[in-house]
């Protein structure tokens, strides 16, 4: 009795450290994955700095100055470090897919695929979104509200540290509906109680746009807030249908086993 309740102990052990072994296999090839984004952003991060970072500030009429003895090498390094993120980010996701799927039902990986899948086409509308309308609507503001006998000149650092910031939390929010499908498939939320807290998720979105939004005129907070409120109504239309497929599919489980008995 006692042997074999040792012999079980040592499986599950055994088990305990193939799941850690699996985990950190999986994060190394997350980070490689993050270094060879890195590396492809380094190797061309004259032209990302120079056409892709700087544009919508040039675009704007905006000056930008460097204020630091060492601000462009720091400036370089932390383009490199984000685009490699952002470029990485697919293989990431698809590192953390292959770590939980082996613990997860047929059926359940199909929609985990589904998830990391949307996830990532979320995050990059989000980002892009960010890029090209919220961005640029709030550089024109900064660029020629007040009087033109202050000259506006902006720090490089301080300039990228704003546009980070932007392009992230556009990229998180945007993963409203994803997150809203997730919580789901747990049972946490559900269309009934997202469609009787539409009122209130109004002001909280309000809130959000003007907290996120570093200007403060309202018409860059609509800018931001208007994507939000359209993404929380497609969150409704997605948990909506989550919960009809899952309706379905016990109704044909049930139906199976019904006639399995009979």
């Amino acid at each position: 009795m006692f042997k074999r309740k040792k012999a079980e102990e040592e499986k599950a052990e055994m088990s305990f450290l193939e799941h850690i072994d699996e985990l950190r296999r999986r994060i190394i090839y997350a980070l490689i994955g993050i270094a060879v984004g890195c590396a492809l952003v380094g190797y061309k991060v004259d032209y990302v700095v120079e056409n892709i970072l700087l544009y919508p500030a040039i675009k704007n009429g905006l000056k930008l100055q460097n204020l630091q003895p060492f601000g462009q090498p720091f400036l370089y390094f932390k383009v490199i470090l984000i685009g490699g993120l952002i470029i990485a980010l697919p293989f990431v996701l698809y590192q953390l897919w292959k770590f939980i799927a082996p613990g997860l039902y047929p059926n359940e990986r199909k929609w985990v695929r589904l998830v990391t899948f949307f996830t990532t086409i979320c995050f990059l509308a989000g980002v892009l979104f960010a890029y090209f309308v919220m961005i640029p609507f709030m550089l024109n503001f900064s660029a020629y509200f007040g009087t033109k006998m202050i000259e506006n000149k902006f720090d490089i650092n301080y300039y990228f540290g704003f546009l980070t910031m932007m392009i992230l939390a556009s990229g998180l929010v945007f993963e409203m509906p994803m997150v809203s499908f997730v919580l789901s498939r747990f049972g946490l939320i559900t269309a009934k109680f997202l469609r009787k807290y539409r009122r209130h998720s109004i002001v909280v979105i309000l809130i959000i746009a003007a907290v996120l939004t570093p200007t403060p005129d309202p018409i860059n907070q609509i800018i931001f807030a208007l994507p939000l409120f359209l993404l929380y109504e497609i969150s409704i239309i997605v948990v909506a249908i989550s919960e009809r497929r899952a309706k379905k599919r016990e109704e044909e489980l049930y139906s199976n086993n019904n006639e399995n008995e009979e």
